[in-house]
């Protein structure tokens, strides 16, 4: 075989239309071999050149489909974190796409199974995973995303593969992979629900932990990265030898179509190559010292932060290296619309503390690509001081957990929450307002992949996580739900039509606060779990969408709402209140009312506070013009909240707010805009026990 000296970048396999180069990184090695893989035999190339620390080779004639591996020869010297092993076949950093998984063969790990000091030289390759030489050509059709203004996105968390595996009209092969989400049915139910943007659960090349197939179980959730450029290989509908990365792309082109956005959840903290007890598949095998968080009192060990066993070394220039090729390549080779950062708290870890001006928030801020995306934090890790809702830079937006706890709080009747409610109802300006930051700073959400589906919320109060094989010991103990009766499906009438108002009552909450709504999959349609709330390893009907059984009604009702949302703009303020008045108005842009009519004072935000507030949001007063120079103005609305126990007759605002109103929502119902019933100002409205009223001012 033929070999040139090549080039030291780019990294990876990078195919030119006659032959491929590769290069990857190692300050370690002594010595690094390229292995082509062809029908389970390898050929062996020395990359005898290292340029700036990076091994790398020209090889005239190696097309897209070909396999192949590295194996790194250096020092083992654990008690230094130095791990070089030979006869461990290494996955490329930047392998685009991925053939096969790992067989939990002994030879996978770098140790003898009794000493884990002494190096296991058993060959690895027949049982790893092997990277692809990809295509890097697609016909895009002028592809541009929507780049829709965050203020008017709604966010979908969903699954690949749970999300079509059980739909009867997509087509059994297509079914979990990347084809079956770009599929019509499923566009078209996004779109119906007024969705902008979906947020896809892993999709880089991940594993299954040794511990879950010995239990056989897998990793549904795919939090276990082991390839940051490879979309991941089961999620393909086509074969395995690259194919998988057209498949990604033409699912992105035609979501882009319809209007529709991707985000990725992505995890850049950790890798599936575990603790000092962990496989060798890649980073551990080119340079554990450069690539892992180790302790600096015995360097054999690992920090984590993650709960995962290692955490990556975002301090070390070549992994903030790869970790922002990965995102640019993710950007402009698949155009992505932006990431979910899974424990971004990690990634701002300098030292011990986290510290929003680390280095790798620093590279994003200053790089013109990765600037201009959608970037959303999930703001905390398991480590010390982890917990960083509302610290993260201005560029970023973030998971509200506090909105969550608050609105799950004030659902079920906890008075001391109302304040806070609204708070995070009205885009939390206590978290987000000092530092430049907007209301759609907040990704707000009541229910996510990580705890209970809404349906489940209301009907479980203590969580059912048998099958996940840890003695129900996993998962949130504090689940915050509430008694609603019986606990699991129950018979009674009146329990049931509670427990279909409480999933109305968060979902209205949602779409009618200030911030970035996001919608679990499948809560739409009333999924359940069966009371699981940590189901990361049920890759089966526990975790897939059950659609042959969905709640039409919840649904209808959800794309009211996404409707409802879209059309009216006092509820995706681009700034936040000011509780003042604005422009030509004669009220303030919101108020607060108690249930006998007067305004909210002081005193009435403690701890004894009333479990109904009526909220007063000025249609008049939205800051005009919006960002496309276009007049901005809306209807008044005067929405009652009521998580009470019992009904409240609640006193509609007159003038100067409005003389006339008419009726909009009411949770008691399954549809918006189905009552005909109108209020004078200064009448009564009858709020029915754990529920919502929205009243739409009539215009003289």
């Amino acid at each position: 075989m033929e070999v040139w000296p090549g080039h030291p970048f780019p990294l990876g396999a990078s195919f030119d239309g006659v032959g491929t180069n590769f290069a990857v990184f190692s300050e370690v090695a002594e010595g690094v071999d390229l292995c082509i893989v062809d029908n389970d035999v390898e050929h062996t190339i020395a990359l005898a050149e290292p340029t700036a620390l990076i091994w790398h080779a020209y090889l005239p004639g190696v097309e897209p489909g070909t396999q192949y591996g590295f194996r790194v020869h250096g020092p083992w010297e654990p008690s230094r974190g130095l791990r070089c092993n030979p006869s461990k076949l290494l996955l490329d950093p930047y392998a685009k796409a991925v053939e096969g998984t790992v067989r939990w063969d002994p030879a996978v790990f770098p140790y003898q199974p009794d000493e884990p000091e002494k190096r296991n030289d058993a060959d690895s390759g027949p049982f790893v995973p092997r990277a692809v030489v990809t295509n890097p050509w697609f016909d895009w059709h002028n592809d541009r995303g929507p780049n829709r203004p965050l203020h008017e996105t709604i966010l979908y968390e969903a699954h690949v593969r749970g999300l079509t595996m059980r739909h009867p009209d997509v087509p059994p092969e297509q079914r979990g992979t990347f084809a079956g989400v770009a599929h019509p049915v499923i566009v078209e139910h996004l779109t119906r629900l007024g969705v902008t943007a979906i947020e896809l659960q892993p999709v880089h090349q991940f594993i299954d932990a040794h511990f879950l197939v010995e239990r056989g179980l897998r990793n549904y959730w795919g939090y276990d990265s082991i390839g940051y450029l490879a979309p991941h290989n089961a999620y393909a509908s086509s074969n395995q030898r690259g194919q998988q990365v057209s498949e990604f792309k033409q699912m992105v082109r035609t979501l882009h179509e319809a209007g529709l956005e991707v985000i990725l959840d992505v995890v850049y903290n950790h890798t599936a190559e575990g603790n000092h007890l962990g496989p060798m598949l890649s980073l551990k095998g080119f340079d554990n010292t450069a690539y892992y968080r180790l302790d600096p009192g015995d360097p054999s060990r690992y920090v984590d932060y993650t709960g995962t066993g290692n955490s990556l070394n975002a301090r070390n220039p070549h992994v903030l290296q790869l970790i922002m090729d990965s995102l640019r390549y993710w950007v402009l080779e698949m155009h992505v619309d932006g990431f979910r950062f899974d424990l971004a708290a990690t990634l701002a870890r300098e030292l011990h503390d986290v510290d929003r001006l680390s280095a790798f928030f620093d590279l994003i801020q200053q790089d013109p690509v990765i600037s201009q995306v959608k970037l959303i934090a999930e703001p905390w890790d398991v480590g010390e001081g982890g917990y960083q809702v509302g610290n993260f830079p201005p560029l970023w937006s973030e998971w509200n957990g506090r909105y969550r706890d608050a609105v799950r709080d004030y659902w079920r009747g906890r008075r001391e929450a109302v304040g806070e409610f609204a708070s995070r109802l009205t885009g939390s300006s206590d978290l987000y307002a000092t530092n430049g930051r907007r209301p759609f700073a907040s990704i707000n959400f009541v229910t996510a992949h990580d705890g209970f589906t809404l349906r489940d919320l209301v009907s479980y109060n203590d969580k059912h996580n048998e099958a996940n094989g840890e003695g129900n010991a996993d998962g949130e103990s504090n689940n915050r739900s509430w008694n609603c009766g019986t606990e699991g499906p129950s018979g009674d009438p009146e329990i049931q039509a509670l427990r279909e108002r409480q999933q109305r009552n968060l979902v209205t909450t949602l779409f009618l606060s200030q911030g970035v709504p996001m919608l679990l999959s499948g809560d739409e349609i009333g999924r359940t779990q069966g009371g699981n709330n940590n189901a990361y390893c049920q890759d089966n009907e526990t975790s897939w969408l059950d659609w042959q059984r969905a709640d039409d009604q919840l649904c209808d009702f959800v794309a009211d709402l996404g409707r409802f949302r879209a059309e009216h703009p006092v509820f995706r303020r681009r700034r936040f209140f000011e509780g003042a008045r604005v422009l030509d108005s004669a009220t303030d842009d919101i108020e607060w009312f108690r249930p006998d009519g007067r305004p909210m004072a002081a005193e009435d935000w403690g701890e004894d506070a009333a479990l109904t507030i009526g909220m007063y949001l000025n249609g008049d007063a939205i800051p005009s013009p919006d960002e496309r120079g276009q007049r901005v103005g809306d209807d008044s609305f005067f929405v009652i909240f009521n998580s009470h126990w019992r009904s409240v007759d609640f006193a509609v605002p007159g003038r100067p707010h409005g003389s006339r109103w008419r009726l909009i929502l009411d949770t008691r119902r399954s549809r918006m805009g189905r009552a005909k019933r109108r209020y004078e100002g200064g009448s009564r409205a009858r709020v029915t026990a754990r529920s919502i009223v929205m009243l739409q001012r009539e215009r003289a």
